[in-house]
């Protein structure tokens, strides 16, 4: 098995929403703001590489939006999904698995292109398998009022009317030493990846950790859905972290690709960062 770091470039978010009823004066240390009150974020995603296999974890925001769309998150930097793909030795028809940790528009954009003719839209990965599972597609396809703009429709049916979705299970081994865990926080049946690399578990965040800034078990986004239940998640899993020595992979940290995290006096804190590379 081989990990490959894939950036699809970065956008910007509210610092505010982002951290939830913690202080400015606070996250702003970590994560500071533009005079927008926006920090920066990636979206990075993994490729797992297993033999012929290749599979590609979430893929960011994609480029089939509207230009107003995209003005609201500020796009920048000169990193794309290809690019990094191309970067790390493969091309899009390469991919065998999308797996999507869910179908928020920054995790999943990319699977889905416009045709040729601009008429309709169409898998970016022609060959893949996308991957996702039944209580999350449900709560994704009939979204509720707050989650409705984050949930794009020409994101996610498209996927379904092509015939290469498939959903599995909790707990599930989806491939050799590559685990599912569901948690239901910040949306129902969002899917956190453990992966057995180098002797080691490396633990695909997405949005249960999107920055070292967001450590500290009760810094909870304001987006989370249910924001109690993600602290409870959080804690039960960040104690895990610490006892097993857990390598977390943050998709949204601009700046550090992992972490570990140890146990203090204060609780749960950043031990060291470091990259793939480094593993």
């Amino acid at each position: 098995m081989k990990l490959h770091s894939i950036n699809a470039g970065y956008f910007k978010l509210d610092g505010g929403a982002m951290f939830g009823v913690v202080p400015k004066s606070i996250w702003n240390k970590t994560n500071p703001s533009d005079s927008n009150n926006m920090i920066d974020m990636a979206m990075r995603c993994l490729l797992v590489e297993y033999g012929d296999r290749l599979v590609l974890i979430d893929n960011g925001i994609g480029d089939k939006q509207e230009a107003k769309f995209f003005g609201h998150y500020y796009l920048h930097g000169e990193d794309s999904l290809e690019k990094s793909l191309k970067h790390a030795g493969f091309g899009m028809d390469d991919i065998t698995d999308v797996f999507l940790s869910h179908l928020h528009f920054d995790h999943c954009g990319g699977s889905i292109k416009r045709q040729r003719d601009g008429n309709g839209y169409e898998p970016a990965f022609k060959n893949a398998t996308y991957w996702s599972n039944e209580t999350h597609w449900l709560w994704a396809t009939k979204p509720n009022a707050r989650e409705k703009a984050s949930f794009l429709k020409e994101n996610i049916l498209p996927i379904q009317e092509s015939g290469q979705l498939k959903f599995t299970t909790d707990d599930a081994e989806l491939f050799p030493g590559f685990h599912i865990k569901y948690f239901n926080g910040h949306t129902d049946g969002m899917m956190i990846p453990h992966i057995q690399y180098k002797g080691r578990t490396l633990v695909y965040m997405a949005d249960l950790l999107p920055t070292v800034g967001h450590i500290p078990v009760p810094y909870v986004m304001a987006y989370d859905t249910r924001p109690l239940i993600t602290l409870d998640e959080k804690a039960s899993f960040m104690e895990q972290a610490a006892k097993e020595d857990f390598v977390l992979f943050l998709e949204h940290d601009p700046l550090n690709t992992c972490c570990t995290v140890h146990l203090t006096e204060k609780g749960i804190r950043l031990n060291q960062t470091l990259s793939l590379d480094h593993l």
